[in-house]
């Protein structure tokens, strides 16, 4: 089942930046010294650091693609050396070009899509015997087998499909578009940056190819490029799990204590609770308490005002205005929470669930037993002159909210001024 709504430009940006920069570093012609020796050395570097890092998280996927990536780098770079110290091929320059060409993707999107789910030690002897056998397989063929393998491997299958831009063995083209398929098809499923960066990747691999004896220096670059992309995608997602709720997808805890060390003098800071929450759970269920923070946290996202909203730690959130005063913030805040009030939510017959989206659909909105709304009590406070630190004004932010709460729930209270806005609205 795709998932669209997950779908985020931010998962690309990194390695399509990498890409942009390594193709205008491709075409730079006249280089120094420096540029020279530093990309001479740069992909095992990048593969020494990257496989580190990998190694460090344990991610096993991520490392078997860069060495995939690196074994592709060393055989051509062999032969680019060659060719550009004698002016001429090896003997055995096609045939290993053309083998690269075949494999190269081949690996590259089987270790793509080979996701961890064994014992690290097990996976990690299965992805090296893989490597292995596909390795040892073509180095026989190579060395046992060049005129005929080369044939086969460079004959035109399909005429009516042959152009003259062509510039892989023909084979090599529905080889690459079963592996971006096979790439795009994962990360509709599960959009990550790991996904993005795979399928970016691959765009660089295939450009890369073709100008391996043309471009001085493009091996080198893309190779490091692709590699770095697959680390920067690691460090994307550790930052991820270190900053966003893995339940609502909203900035977590720790982003909302960065973001209060960067306020400016005038701040508005809410804090939010889900009413009656533990009974709803105890009552419902887990799953259904769940679908409730997520939709309370779709709800708080898409604040207006300037709001951002934060997961502060179970049922409670945190909203923060920078640059603005508590009567700007206060009827977006009572918007917000007129919109969850007003919100019913369907529950669904547990023994009698459909099997399958298409059962589901049909019986999409007959199937459901009974609905129920949840209400959300919220505690405002802006920056006052006693307050020396974020931390004092999230603390009077909580304090309206148990004014809330004590006042009836489902209602906004301003700190400070409770008489004024403390009104319980009932949905």
């Amino acid at each position: 089942m795709f998932r669209l709504s997950a779908v985020r430009p931010s998962h690309f940006l990194p390695s399509v930046c990498l890409l942009v920069s390594g193709l205008a570093a491709a075409y730079v012609k006249d280089l120094n010294v420096f540029f020279t020796s530093l990309f001479n050395v740069l992909p095992t570097l990048v593969l020494l650091l990257g496989g580190a890092y990998c190694t460090v998280y344990r991610r096993q996927r991520e490392l078997f693609l860069m060495v995939t990536v690196y074994i592709a780098y060393f055989l051509l770079d062999t032969q680019a050396d060659f060719y550009r110290d004698n002016s001429r091929v090896r003997e055995d320059a096609a045939i290993v070009f053309h083998l690269v060409c075949l494999l190269l993707p081949l690996m590259f999107a089987l270790y793509g899509a080979w996701q961890e789910r064994t014992h690290l030690f097990q996976d990690m002897v299965a992805r090296f015997a893989v490597l292995l056998a596909v390795g040892s397989v073509a180095l026989g063929l190579e060395q046992s087998f060049p005129q005929a393998l080369l044939g086969w491997l460079a004959e035109i299958r399909w005429p009516s499909l042959h152009g003259q831009w062509m510039s892989l063995i023909q084979l090599a083209y529905p080889v690459f578009l079963i592996a971006f398929v096979v790439l795009v098809v994962q990360y509709l499923r599960q959009p990550r940056p790991l996904h993005a960066a795979q399928i970016v990747g691959l765009i660089g691999i295939f450009w890369m190819l073709p100008q391996t004896f043309i471009l001085p220096f493009t091996l080198n670059i893309m190779c490091s490029q692709v590699m770095l992309m697959i680390a920067a995608a690691v460090s994307h997602e550790a930052y991820q799990m270190a900053f966003r709720d893995e339940l609502t997808g909203l900035p977590g805890r720790r982003a909302l204590n960065e973001r209060m060390q960067r306020l400016g003098r005038n701040y508005v800071l809410a804090m939010t609770d889900v009413d009656h929450f533990k009974k709803f759970n105890d009552t419902h269920g887990h799953d259904v308490g769940d679908q409730v923070l997520r939709l309370v946290a779709s709800k708080l996202s898409k604040v207006t005002g300037g709001g951002r909203a934060y997961r502060y730690g179970g049922e409670e959130f945190a909203l923060v205005f920078a640059g603005k005063s508590i009567e700007e913030c206060l009827p977006h805040l009572e918007a917000v929470r007129e919109v969850i009030a007003n919100y019913n939510i369907q529950l669904r017959n547990q023994e009698s669930r459909p099997q399958d989206d298409h059962q589901g659909r049909q019986r999409r909105g007959a199937s459901a037993a009974s609905s129920v709304s949840v209400t959300i009590s919220i505690g405002v406070s802006e920056r006052l002159l006693d307050h020396r630190s974020p931390d004092e004004v999230l603390k009077s932010a909580d304090q309206a909210l148990y004014s809330a709460k004590g006042a009836g729930r489902n209602c906004v209270m301003a700190y400070g001024h409770q008489a004024k806005r403390g009104a319980v609205r009932t949905a």
